[in-house]
């Protein structure tokens, strides 16, 4: 039963909260503009770490991390892109990929706004983290952790990391 801490848009700013709100994590997945390797480099000797490059994310970033990510955990498929947008109002370049084949799980950043929400129309539930750094105009600093066992999503908490 993995446990999944999960950020985005932390804009080359990393919270040493992070560290302690994700200890108990045994991967930590990143949604889009890291903001700098070095964050990601960080991120990644503490905990093993999947991500994808944001619309910020320099050269360095994105010879790392791709645009899209498809995965399995357990017997979860997930899949993540930085611009997405979520049920209703997907990108339309992610559209037609969730569509023609959906994941269980679609996270997605970008927005800033914290947002957890399922699809009916292709059965699959959404993640936003929100914003971990403080560039942006999100008033809250949110991250995500939840586990996934076999098929399930559970365990499902929001973090405040505090004002921007």
């Amino acid at each position: 039963m993995p446990r999944i801490g999960l950020l985005s848009d932390t804009h080359n700013y990393l919270d040493e909260q992070v560290f302690e709100h994700f200890k108990e994590c045994d991967e930590i997945w990143h949604a889009g503009d890291f903001g700098s390797l070095e964050l990601a480099d960080r991120l990644a000797a503490f905990k093993p770490l999947r991500g994808v490059y944001g619309n910020i994310d320099d050269r360095d970033v994105r010879l790392v991390y791709p645009e899209v990510l498809r995965f399995k955990c357990e017997e979860v498929q997930v899949m993540m892109v930085h611009i997405g947008g979520y049920p209703g109002h997907y990108s339309p370049g992610v559209r037609e990929n969730l569509y023609k084949s959906p994941p269980q799980l679609f996270i997605s950043g970008h927005s800033h706004i914290l947002k957890v929400m399922n699809d009916p129309r292709i059965g699959t539930l959404h993640m936003n983290p929100g914003a971990a750094g403080r560039h942006g105009w999100h008033k809250i600093r949110t991250l995500l952790r939840f586990s996934i066992s076999e098929k399930r999503i559970h365990n499902l908490e929001v973090i405040e990391l505090g004002k921007r």
